[in-house]
Order: C-alpha cells, then structure tokens, then sequence
C-alpha cells in the first residue's frame, strides 16, 4: 500500500536532461558543433560552383591569350578563318551558332506549347504516361544519334522532295526572299536549326507539363466555368501563372542548343562563310571545335580557345538575361497584386 502512495506523490527532486526532454550541456556543444560543420561543408559546396566557373574562365582566357593579343576586339566581326595564312576570325561561327539556336526555338517552343497543352488538357487519361515516356526518351537519345539521323535519312529528303519547294515559294516573296534562296544542298543553317529544335522539344514540352500541372484547379475550372474555351484558359489562365517557369523550360532549351557539337557538325555544313541564306552551308562555333581542334596548334589553337571562350561567355549572357526578365516578372508581380 505504501509502495502505490509513493508512485502517486510527485517528486520534488531534481530531474535529469533525458526526464525533462531538455538537451544538456554536452549535447548542446556536439548540436552547435554538427551545426558549424554543416554549415561551412555547404557553404563550400556552393563556392565550389563559383571556383569552377572561375578556373573554367581563367583556362580559356589563358588559352586564348595569343589571339586576344594579336586580333584584339576585331576577332568577333572578322569573318576570315585561313589556316594557310593564319588568319582568323570568329564572325561565321558566332552567326552560325545565334541563326541555328533561334530557328530551333521558333520551332520547338510552339510544338512544345502544344504537347504540354495536350498532356495537361485534352490528352485521354490512359494516354498521358505513354506519351509523357516517349517524351523523355526523346531527352535520352544521344546527340551523335540526331546528327546521324539528320544527315542520312532527313537531309535527302529535305534536298529532294521539300528544299526545292521552299526555295520557289518563299525565295519569290519580297524583302525575305533572300532568306529562303540558294541551291538545294540538302544541309546548312536551316536543317542544324531543324534538328536542334527536335533534340531540345523534350526539355522545354517536359518543363512546361510540369509547371502547367501546378495550376490550381480552381482557376482553371472557374475559366472554364465563365464560358472560356481550353485556348483561352491556356492562354489567359496558365500561362500567366506559369510563364516564369515556361521562360526557364525555354532557356533550358536555348543552352542546350547554344552548346549542341555532334549533331550539328554533321548537317550545319562545316563551311567557313558567311550565309547569304538560311539553306547555306556554314559553322558553328561548337562544331568547329570539333572539327579543328585535334589538329590545331598555335595561333590557330589559341583562336579555337577563344571560339571557347565566345560561346561561354554568349551562355552567361542569356542566363543574365534571362534571369533579369525573371526578376521584373516577379516585380510585376508583386506590385499588381
């Protein structure tokens, strides 16, 4: 009987850490210190990004140094690239690089609109993870494969059956006649430009399906409910509340085919010359690494590394950009709301 009325009296003594749930001293010092480590192992982490970016920065300016002496600033406008006379110049393969990476998003990002849209809206239940599968195997196929692809079985096409319809349709329109004239060669601006935009759809459409899926719907269904026809809750609805990821998906899409080498060095045409059409054989600057590198050395050597360096800093470029367009959508944002 006394032993049950002690189990009932509360104790007044002291209580140790593990009764009262609160941690003690030793275990307070081991929590900072796992804290600290913690802290500082991601903290370099982060600055290990910055330090390859640095050393990836200084090793092209370094190995550019020879042609950033010798041609200076006039590199980026000279379009001459004679390895017989050490001349060079980085005009044909910038241009060739920016024509290539803009016809691809023309392209890609309204078929990509698309898939996403259907996925999201109209595609069938049973539909929707088969399609969504065939979408990121599209992502998975090498590059070197497109490019293989693209020179054997679609480049004969496109010279035979559809070029020579383009060139005496659209080559006969004023003011953008010349974009569209020329032999039929079959590879140039237009079939790189064609084959990125199919590499990069994947990326974008896969991007934009899964932003679209974080629409709440509410907002959908009140669209739908006022009148509003799936186009128009798409256009007024979804994307609005989407577009600074449907911007991200895009510019995912446009470094990849900014940096693409295979694929490109087989239809692009590989000629060191200004295109006086989109159907003209010309380079890039990915695929004249390429091509050129292994058998470089010296000035010409120094002159690819600066090729290089022109296409990292032309990436950084469009993030900054895109990062900045980022920023005042989200300022927008905020002060309407």
């Amino acid at each position: 009987m006394s032993a049950v009325m002690d189990n009932n009296v509360p104790r007044t003594g002291p209580m140790s850490s593990v009764q009262t749930g609160t941690p003690s001293p030793m275990q307070k010092n081991r929590n900072a210190l796992m804290d600290a480590l913690f802290k500082n192992l991601t903290r370099t982490f982060a600055f290990l990004v910055f330090s390859l970016l640095a050393a990836i920065m200084a090793s092209l300016v370094y190995g550019s140094r020879e042609s950033l002496s010798e041609y200076g600033i006039a590199f980026l406008w000279t379009n001459e690239w004679d390895p017989v006379n050490n001349v060079y110049g980085a005009l044909v393969p910038i241009v060739g690089t920016l024509m290539t990476s803009f016809i691809a998003l023309i392209i890609a990002v309204p078929v990509s609109f698309g898939i996403a849209m259907f996925l999201t809206e109209l595609s069938p239940t049973w539909l929707r993870r088969p399609l969504g599968t065939a979408i990121e195997m599209l992502a998975a196929i090498p590059s070197i494969i497109y490019g293989m692809w693209g020179l054997f079985v679609f480049v004969p096409v496109f010279q035979r059956y559809i070029q020579p319809g383009l060139i005496s349709t659209l080559g006969n329109l004023p003011l953008v006649g010349g974009f569209f004239s020329g032999p039929p060669f079959g590879i140039g601006i237009f079939t790189a430009g064609l084959i990125l935009s199919i590499m990069i759809i994947p990326f974008i459409a896969a991007v934009m399906r899964d932003v679209f899926e974080l629409v709440p719907p509410l907002l959908k269904e009140s669209a739908y409910g006022l009148g509003s026809s799936t186009w128009e809750v798409m256009w007024k609805v979804v994307l609005p509340y989407t577009r600074a990821g449907v911007i991200g998906g895009i510019m995912l899409g446009l470094g990849r085919a900014l940096g693409e080498t295979m694929a490109v060095t087989f239809v692009i045409g590989n000629a060191f010359r200004l295109p006086d059409s989109i159907f003209a054989p010309a380079n890039s600057i990915a695929s004249a690494l390429a091509n050129e590198f292994n058998e470089a050395g010296g000035m010409q050597k120094s002159a690819l590394i600066e090729l290089g360096l022109i296409l990292f800093l032309i990436t950084t470029v469009v993030l900054a950009l895109s990062k900045v367009l980022l920023l005042r959508l989200s300022k927008s944002e905020g002060s309407k709301t």
